[in-house]
C-alpha cells in the first residue's frame, strides 16, 4: 500500500467559522470534546461566548481553549485582522493546525432560477465563497511558512449534482470543489492537505428552513463529521486531499480502506468525462 502520510504533523488547533450555531457549533464542541483547541470565529459575539462556556464549561475538559473572534467573513480587513488574533491565540501551541471552512447560507425561496430574487442568489454565492477564500488567504501564508496545515471546506452533494433549486447554494458548493483540488494542486508539495467534506443532512436551523426536507425523521448526526474532520487533522486521510468525503456514508476507516483505490481512479473529485475514446477534449 502506498505510503500517504504527511512529513510534517499539524497542529492539534481549529479555526471554525460560522461557530456560533448548527453545525458549526457542533463541530467545534465536537473537536474541543476530542483535545483539540479550538478558535470560534463568526458574526455574533453572543452566539461564540455562549459555544465557548459550553466547551469551558466542561466539554473540552480542563485545559479546553476556545477563543472567541467575532468576524463578517466576507469583510476582507475584518478577516485579516481575525487572523492575526488567531494565530496570536495559536502561537504557544504551534499555530493553526486546521481550518474549517464552514460559514455559509442558502437561498430564501426553494424555486429554480428564472423564479428567484438575483440579489438573494448573489448574496449565496458570496457568502459562501468569498468568505473561504479569505479565510483561508487570511491563514495560509502560516501555515505554508511550517510546511504542514489542514484546510476543510464544508461542501455538498449539491456541488456535483445539479438541483431543481438553489441555484446559488449549487453553483457557491461546486466552487468550494474546485478550490479544494487547486490549493491542493498548488500546495501539496508544500505540506498543505485540502478536502471536501460534505456533512450530509444535519437538522440545524437551515435544514428546518428548507421544504425538501419536511417530514424527514433521519438526520446525519454531526458527530460522523467531527471523525472525519479527527481523520484530517491526525493525517490518517492523506490520500484524500483535493477530494470529496461524505459523513455518515464515509468512515475514516473505509476511507483509509480505500486510499489507493481513490488515488488509482483519480476519483471524488470534479472532473471531465471524455465521451469516449476519440474525444479531442480529453482531461
Amino acid at each position: 500500500m502506498t505510503d500517504h502520510h504527511a512529513t510534517v504533523p499539524a497542529p492539534r488547533t481549529a479555526v471554525v467559522t460560522g461557530a456560533g450555531r448548527g453545525i458549526g457549533r457542533g463541530l467545534a464542541t465536537g473537536l474541543a470534546a476530542r483535545g483539540v483547541r479550538v478558535a470560534l470565529l463568526g458574526r455574533t459575539a453572543a452566539h461564540l461566548e455562549a459555544v465557548a462556556d459550553e466547551i469551558r464549561g466542561g466539554v473540552g475538559g480542563p485545559d479546553a481553549v476556545a477563543a472567541v473572534v467575532p468576524v463578517d467573513v466576507t469583510d476582507g480587513t475584518a478577516v485579516r485582522t481575525a487572523a492575526a488574533q488567531v494565530e496570536e491565540a495559536f502561537a504557544g501551541d504551534g499555530g493553526v493546525g486546521l481550518l474549517v471552512n464552514n460559514a455559509g447560507v442558502i437561498e430564501r425561496q426553494e424555486v429554480a432560477f428564472a423564479d428567484d430574487d438575483l440579489d438573494d442568489v448573489w448574496r449565496v454565492v458570496e457568502t459562501n465563497v468569498r468568505g473561504p477564500f479569505l479565510v483561508t488567504h487570511a491563514l495560509l501564508p502560516a501555515m505554508l511558512a511550517r510546511g504542514s496545515g489542514r484546510i476543510v471546506n464544508l461542501s455538498s452533494g449539491a456541488a456535483y449534482r445539479p438541483s431543481p433549486a438553489y441555484t446559488g447554494y449549487g453553483v457557491s458548493k461546486a466552487a468550494l470543489a474546485r478550490f479544494t483540488s487547486v490549493l491542493d494542486a498548488q500546495y501539496r508539495e508544500a505540506g498543505l492537505r485540502v478536502f471536501d467534506l460534505a456533512p450530509g443532512v444535519v437538522a440545524t436551523d437551515m435544514t428546518a428552513s428548507m421544504p425538501q426536507w419536511d417530514g424527514r425523521t433521519e438526520w446525519t448526526p454531526v458527530e460522523a463529521s467531527v471523525d472525519l474532520l479527527l481523520g484530517v487533522i491526525d493525517g490518517e486521510l492523506e490520500a484524500w486531499s483535493g477530494r470529496f468525503v461524505r459523513a455518515g456514508a464515509d468512515t475514516v476507516a473505509s476511507l483509509v480502506a480505500h486510499a489507493d483505490d481513490v488515488v488509482a481512479h483519480d476519483a471524488r473529485r470534479l472532473g471531465f468525462a471524455p465521451y469516449g475514446p476519440d474525444d479531442p477534449i480529453l482531461p
